[in-house]
C-alpha cells in the first residue's frame, strides 16, 4: 500500500488548506495510507487531530516567516520525517511548504512529488527583483516536481509562460465545493442579522478573508467608509483574522466606523454569515481561486471582486458578478452603491 504525504504550511483557514484536509480525509483507504505534515498553531488543527486513519504530525518547525537558519534546519527534519514515515508520494501545497517539503522529498528518496498551485509564489505586488528570485526558484523547483497540479488553467498557463515546468507535467484540476452546503438556510438570515446587530432594513456587505496583505483588508475598510458616506444603510463586516488586525482596528477607529464595519474573527458558520449578506465584497490583490467567492455565488449572494488571476474565470463582470481593480476601494464603493441601489440588477 502506498504512502501518500501531504505537506503545508499551515492549517489556517482558507481554501488551500480546506483542499489538503479534504485531500487526506477523502483518499481510498483501500490503496494509499495518507499523512498530514503541517506548521502547529492553525485554525484548522482541530480538524485534522480528529482524522483518526491518518497520520498527522503538527510541528513547531515549521513556520510563515522566511528565516534561513530555522527554515534550514526544518528541511532536515522533514527530511527525516518523511523518511521515517517511508513516504511514498509526497504532495505539498503553499508556497513555503511547496520548497521545504520538495527539497526534503528529493533528499528523502521518495519516489514520485506532487505539488499544488494554489497561486504561485510569486505576485505583481512584490518588489521585481524579488518576483525574479521567486520565479527563478519555482523554475529550479519544477524539475524536482512529478507533477505541478493547478486549481485554475490561469496558473497553468502563467507558469508555462514564465518557463517553469513543462505542459506535460501539468494538470488543471478546479477546487470545488459542495454547492448544496451553502443554499441559504430559510432561518439563518434572520438569525444571524440579530447576532451581528443589523436592523432588517441594513444593507449588508460581507467578505470573509485572513486580513494579510494579499487580501487587502485596509482596502475593503475604504470601500466600506466611501460608499457608507453616501448610503447610511450600508453595513459592513469581516470575518477572518490575521497579522493585520491591528492595522485594521486603527482604520476603521480613524475613519469613525466603528457601528459600520465589524471584525468577527475567524469564523466557521460561514452558509449563516453568507446568508446574512446582501453583497459580498472581496478586495484581494492577488488569488489562486478564491472559494468564498465560490461560496458566496453558491449562496446567490452578489459579488463584487477585484478581477486578479484566476477569479475572472468564475466571475465574469456583468454576468455573474462585478469586476473591479486591484487596488481602487474607490471602484469597490461604486460597485457597491451601485447595486444597492438596484437589487434586481445585484440579483440578475
Amino acid at each position: 500500500m502506498k504512502k501518500v504525504v501531504h505537506l503545508i504550511t499551515r492549517l489556517d483557514l482558507g481554501g488551500a488548506q480546506q483542499n489538503t484536509l479534504y485531500c487526506v480525509a477523502h483518499h481510498d483507504r483501500a490503496r494509499y495510507e495518507a499523512g498530514l505534515v503541517a506548521g502547529a498553531g492553525g485554525e484548522l488543527d482541530p480538524e485534522a487531530e480528529v482524522l483518526e486513519d491518518a497520520r498527522i504530525a503538527l510541528v513547531p518547525w515549521m513556520k510563515h516567516p522566511i528565516a534561513p537558519f530555522t527554515d534550514l534546519l526544518a528541511l532536515f527534519r522533514m527530511k527525516r520525517l518523511l523518511k521515517d514515515w517511508g513516504a511514498d508520494v509526497v504532495h505539498t501545497h503553499s508556497s513555503k511548504a511547496g520548497v521545504l517539503g520538495r527539497l526534503a522529498a528529493r533528499l528523502a528518496g521518495v519516489a514520485v512529488i506532487v505539488h499544488t498551485v494554489h497561486g504561485w509564489s510569486f505576485n505583481d505586488t512584490q518588489p521585481a527583483w524579488l518576483r525574479r528570485l521567486y520565479i527563478a526558484l519555482e523554475r529550479w523547483l519544477a524539475r524536482k516536481t512529478d507533477a505541478l497540479v493547478t486549481v485554475a488553467a490561469a496558473d497553468r498557463d502563467k507558469g508555462l509562460e514564465l518557463g517553469i515546468g513543462t505542459p506535460g507535467k501539468y494538470r488543471v484540476i478546479h477546487s470545488g465545493i459542495d454547492i448544496e452546503s451553502y443554499r441559504r438556510p430559510a432561518s439563518a438570515r434572520e438569525l444571524t442579522r440579530k447576532e451581528l446587530g443589523f436592523q432588517a432594513d441594513d444593507l449588508v456587505v460581507g467578505t470573509i478573508a485572513c486580513l494579510k496583505d494579499q487580501k487587502a483588508p485596509l482596502d475593503f475598510v475604504e470601500a466600506a467608509r466611501m460608499a457608507a458616506e453616501k448610503d447610511d444603510r450600508l453595513r459592513f463586516f469581516i470575518a477572518g483574522d490575521g497579522p493585520l488586525r491591528p492595522q485594521v482596528d486603527r482604520a476603521i477607529a480613524a475613519a469613525g466606523l466603528e457601528d459600520t464595519v465589524q471584525l468577527l474573527g475567524w469564523r466557521q458558520d460561514v452558509p449563516e454569515l453568507l446568508a446574512a449578506m446582501d453583497l459580498f465584497l472581496l478586495t484581494s490583490l492577488f488569488e489562486g481561486l478564491p472559494r468564498a467567492v465560490l461560496q458566496a455565488m453558491a449562496a446567490g449572494v452578489p459579488v463584487i471582486a477585484t478581477g486578479v488571476n484566476v477569479t475572472p474565470e468564475v466571475v465574469i463582470d456583468g454576468e455573474t458578478g462585478r469586476l473591479i481593480e486591484p487596488g481602487r476601494p474607490d471602484q469597490a464603493a461604486e460597485r457597491v452603491l451601485e447595486l444597492a441601489a438596484n437589487r434586481n440588477q445585484a440579483s440578475a
